[in-house]
């Protein structure tokens, strides 16, 4: 489900993109790319302690086959709607 931002990041070396997190979920994986095209992502961690916003990281950064430092939640760290932001570059 997230190759149109694979493709956006190979083309522009970046890409921005809306996440809603449902925290807690039995394991990590997109569930849907919503009407909004925010994509809704369960992760498999609390929403404490910024638990649920490393594994959102992780996720991305192996979905997206780039390092977890060139992931970055850019707005929403404690809300479940998230604005992340993707580099393919090293930061």
């Amino acid at each position: 489900m997230l190759q149109p931002y694979r493709d956006m990041l190979a083309e522009d070396g970046r890409v921005q993109f809306t996440v809603r997190t449902v925290p807690s979920a039995a394991k990590t994986r997109v569930m849907e790319i919503m009407a909004d095209e925010s994509v809704k992502i369960a992760v498999a961690a609390p929403a404490e302690r910024g638990k649920a916003n490393a594994e959102l990281i992780h996720f991305l950064a192996e979905e997206l086959h780039v390092p977890r430092a060139n992931v970055e939640i850019v707005a929403g760290k404690t809300a479940r709607l998230k604005l992340v932001r993707v580099c393919n570059r090293t930061p």
